[in-house]
């Protein structure tokens, strides 16, 4: 397969909504040589385009299989929401598909008296949420709140943690997550 490589980093550039300057500034490299590329003056080698994508950030497969022609996708219908939870615990991810995310965000149902189980949670990153509907009781490390509508959460994910409706009441969240855990 042949890769018009020039016409492949412009585009890339362009969905990033970066200038060649500010590609240039982030690389270490000329603008100059930016435009060469994209122009296919010049080949890049194999490493010199490597470090041109890492100030977009992409990876060199990513690069080479981007269609500039598709554009990602950005909005999502309730139907395109994957459910990653089980049983009374409802986790709609948001983009499930989209390769590379860095992040997981996630509208979250809880039935009246689901829990996320009876072992605490944990895992690399960070995580933060609001409650949008109905109470949660929050477990973080050793320390327990029930949080109601408007009431939010943000911690370390390596602090063992449990979510839990202790109401007759279903419980709505919206939260997010980095790196994704799903």
């Amino acid at each position: 397969m042949d890769i018009d490589v020039g016409a492949h980093l412009k585009a890339v550039r362009q969905m990033y909504g970066l200038s060649q300057r500010e590609l240039a500034k982030r690389t270490g490299v000329t603008n100059g040589l930016i435009s060469l590329i994209e122009q296919n003056r010049v080949s890049p080698s194999v490493s010199s385009l490597k470090k041109v994508l890492d100030g977009i950030p992409m990876a060199l497969a990513d690069f080479f299989t981007f269609d500039p022609a598709g554009k990602p996708q950005v909005f999502f219908t309730k139907e395109e929401l994957t459910d990653i939870g089980s049983g009374a615990v409802e986790l709609r991810l948001v983009g499930s598909r989209l390769a590379k995310r860095s992040m997981s965000v996630l509208h979250e149902r809880y039935r009246a008296h689901a829990d996320t189980g009876a072992d605490m949670l944990t895992h690399a990153g960070e995580e933060g949420g609001v409650v949008v509907r109905g109470r949660i009781e929050l477990t973080v490390g050793g320390e327990t709140r029930t949080l109601g509508p408007g009431d939010a959460y943000y911690f370390a994910s390596v602090m063992p943690h449990r979510f839990r409706n202790i109401t007759r009441e279903e419980c709505e969240i919206i939260s997010a997550s980095s790196p994704p855990t799903f």
